[in-house]
């Protein structure tokens, strides 16, 4: 399954968590492949492994076994500091709940990453006000979190997530605190950000929207890849 211009390849990757002494198999060996550019959705009812398994791509978690390269490079076997500073510079990350620092203003919540990175003030200016400009939000950079829509939230979060240019957008039920119009509205922001950056979106869901936008819906069941679908 490796491939050395994918962005995420795993090979038979196995989660077993144990309660009371008994082992639970979460990931029951999956290997797969995902290209540069990607628009994919993981898709699969609740107990499918999906979270478990968006998990171990993205580092918060290690598999029980098997391997998962982000470039090429081994995150599996990765730990500590050069685990974390790996995650920061190559995955970003959208969650359920926004996830936004609320006593920063949205310029400070979307500049933190690059802050971390050691990126100049100057820089980091200039690509807070470019991402701000294409979600839609460059007149809300003076605002605090608390002061915002859902929606508004979540644009500030795909804007942090995705201006340090990481490899890899990780999504977690991006949409699910959202109304349908809204959530449908960010959707088709992501696909046109996509578009034009080439950045890798990976979604895990359970939204049938996302699932008619993703350009490949990868389905798990059990733990296990019951079906890959590559729209035309």
């Amino acid at each position: 399954m490796e491939n050395q211009n994918s962005i995420i390849s795993t090979e038979d990757v196995k989660k077993i968590y144990e309660d009371n002494g008994v082992e639970v198999p979460a990931v029951r060996g999956i290997s797969l492949t995902i290209n540069p550019g990607e628009f994919t959705a993981v898709v699969g009812p609740s107990g499918s492994g999906k979270t478990t398994f968006l998990n171990i791509i993205s580092g918060l978690d290690t598999p029980s076994g098997g391997k998962v390269l982000l470039k090429g490079k081994p995150l599996s076997e990765m730990k500590g500091k050069e685990l974390s500073d790996f995650r920061r510079d190559h995955i970003g990350f959208i969650f359920q709940a926004y996830n936004l620092i609320p006593v920063l203003t949205v310029e400070e919540n979307v500049e933190y990453i690059m802050l971390l990175q050691g990126i100049s003030k100057k820089e980091r200016r200039a690509r807070v006000l470019e991402i701000l400009k294409n979600v839609g939000l460059e007149e809300y950079i003076d605002r605090l979190p608390p002061k915002l829509s859902g929606g508004q939230q979540q644009r500030v979060a795909i804007a942090r997530a995705m201006v340090s240019k990481p490899d890899l957008i990780l999504a977690d039920e991006p949409t699910a605190n959202l109304d349908s119009q809204t959530g449908a509205e960010l959707l088709d922001m992501m696909r046109i950000l996509n578009r034009n950056t080439g950045m890798t979106f990976l979604f895990s869901t359970h939204d049938k929207m996302i699932m008619e936008r993703a350009k490949r819906v990868i389905t798990l069941q059990d733990g296990l890849v019951v079906k890959d679908e590559v729209k035309g």
